[in-house]
């Protein structure tokens, strides 16, 4: 898996509360985050936050709007902190973002350039938004792509399911959290 790296997205208390992520979701991503280190994987963490009143928040963003009028992603509150059944090690990388997309108002890109990295595991919350996002600027860099359909989740089954069963196997590899250990373990 050289060239690799996993990115555990969005995976931050407030938002894991939202969704209403319980414990075989958490474990299901915590397996994948220790079978990436286990190999030599980079684990990329991506967390959004937002600062406060955000001046770079444009009204026509519906998106924006209703996030920050639900009270998420306040680059200091609490509830942005990285979930601590998944909490980063140390030589784990931290990105911090601004809109859905991990690559929008981030490092990442430069994250990746300086690792030599060209392919993604993409996981986190929710599929239709920060994966999904991540997804297409992934393919327009050229980048390798394979989704953890398992260690994705969204508010919306139906729509989890239509994005990882139609759209993402038309971009890179579906595969789920057991599938991509046993991909590692086999070299």
């Amino acid at each position: 898996m050289a060239g690799s790296a996993l990115l555990v997205m969005d995976v931050q208390r407030d938002v894991v509360e939202t969704v209403g992520a319980g414990p075989a979701y958490l474990e299901r991503l915590r397996r994948a985050i220790e079978g990436a280190r286990a190999v030599g994987v980079p684990v990329i963490y991506v967390v959004m936050r937002l600062p406060a009143g955000d001046p770079q928040a444009s009204a026509r963003s519906k998106v924006i709007a209703n996030v920050l009028r639900a009270g998420l992603f306040a680059e200091d509150a609490p509830g942005t902190e990285i979930h601590p059944d998944v909490a980063p090690r140390a030589g784990d990388v931290v990105v911090t973002k601004r809109r859905a997309s991990a690559f929008s108002g981030s490092d990442l890109d430069l994250v990746l350039r300086a690792r030599d990295i060209d392919s993604l595991v993409l996981t986190g919350i929710a599929t239709s938004a920060v994966v999904l996002s991540t997804a297409c600027r992934a393919i327009d860099l050229d980048l390798g792509l394979t989704v953890l359909s398992d260690a994705c989740l969204d508010t919306d089954p139906e729509l989890h399911r239509v994005v990882t069963g139609n759209l993402f196997p038309l971009w890179g590899d579906v595969l789920t959290v057991e599938e991509w250990l046993g991909a590692l373990a086999s070299g």
